[in-house]
């Protein structure tokens, strides 16, 4: 279904399916690519333990039935093919220490999630190119949780608490060696970036390629921080396509981006560059509706590319 819609000009990717349970979820998936650190799934999670259980044996196995699938899909395919990796913030608030914190909370757990990952991430970005060898590799990286990590609102374990935010700097260090080491791969890099508080200006100091974001929580600040992004060489990848209802006509989708984008001065021979996605992914979306929205996002970039021309 994928490559029927996106195979041709497009970005073509590989699905995420949660609903298979534990393991296809994006912080198993995530934690299965982890480098000499053990997970397993306890009742309250994931968490670190000294030596790998079953759970993410099953990640694993999930992904390489995934990938099999995708080699087949792709066979003579040759462009861009996306994969998506749950990022170093986002498995450190999520995954447990064997004492029953988030990981995140310790730093020595975070400097080792975030080696461990990056080169976990770079063991997948060769295994993609060896099994589509025409592929050009584009890692999305997903932190919905970046906000929350550099505010200081995740909530501890207990629940009653606040886990202290962590440094900028440590959090712009941390994915820039994740995003560095894809692209040592060879990959293209993007980050996912959830909510309205984009941290616009440490994603652009952290080497991403591209920029992930639901445009419908943009305020006239946000496509200003759209506007200096894009002017620095980094692409607009816009959530315009709502994961429930009715699917919005593709002039509403275009204008989305489309009329803010002039507003700010953005010049319109660079729509060309810009990539239409779901908001928030299709994971709620139910199987038989996911090729007509899919289709309508192939729709929008053509007029994308026609407002450019035009």
């Amino acid at each position: 279904m994928v490559f029927g819609e996106f195979g041709s000009g497009h970005l073509p990717h590989l699905p995420q399916l949660p609903q298979r349970g534990a393991g296809a979820d994006a912080v198993g998936r995530g934690a299965c690519l982890l480098e000499g650190l053990a997970v397993d799934l306890q009742p309250s999670g994931w968490r670190f333990v000294d030596r790998p259980g079953r759970d993410v044996e099953r990640a694993r196995s999930f992904l390489r039935a995934d990938l099999d699938e995708l080699a087949e899909a792709a066979d003579g395919y040759s462009g861009p093919l996306k994969v998506q990796v749950a990022g170093p913030w986002l498995l450190a608030a999520s995954i447990e220490l064997t004492r029953g914190e988030r990981s995140v909370a310790d730093p020595g757990a975070r400097r080792d999630v975030v080696a461990s990952l990056a080169e976990g991430v770079a063991a997948h970005v060769r295994d993609l190119r060896r099994l589509v060898p025409g592929a050009r590799p584009v890692v999305q990286v997903d932190e919905p949780v970046l906000p929350a990590v550099l505010a200081g609102r995740l909530p501890t374990a207990s629940g009653y608490g606040r886990l202290r935010a962590v440094e900028r700097q440590e959090v712009e260090q941390g994915l820039r060696a994740v995003l560095a080491a894809a692209r040592g791969a060879g990959a293209f890099t993007a980050v996912r970036v959830a909510g309205e508080e984009v941290p616009w200006a440490l994603l652009r100091g952290a080497g991403t390629g591209a920029v992930a974001v639901d445009v419908a929580g943009l305020g006239a600040s946000g496509w200003e921080s759209v506007a200096a992004t894009v002017e620095g060489g980094v692409q607009l990848w816009a959530g315009v396509l709502p994961p429930q209802g009715e699917v919005p006509a593709v002039g509403a989708l275009v204008d989305a981006v489309r009329v803010p984008w002039r507003r700010v001065g953005l010049p319109a021979a660079e729509l060309a560059q810009v990539v239409p996605t779901p908001a928030v992914g299709l994971v709620d979306v139910a199987p038989a509706a996911v090729q007509g929205r899919l289709r309508r996002l192939r729709e929008v970039a053509s007029a994308l590319q026609e407002a450019a021309a035009g």
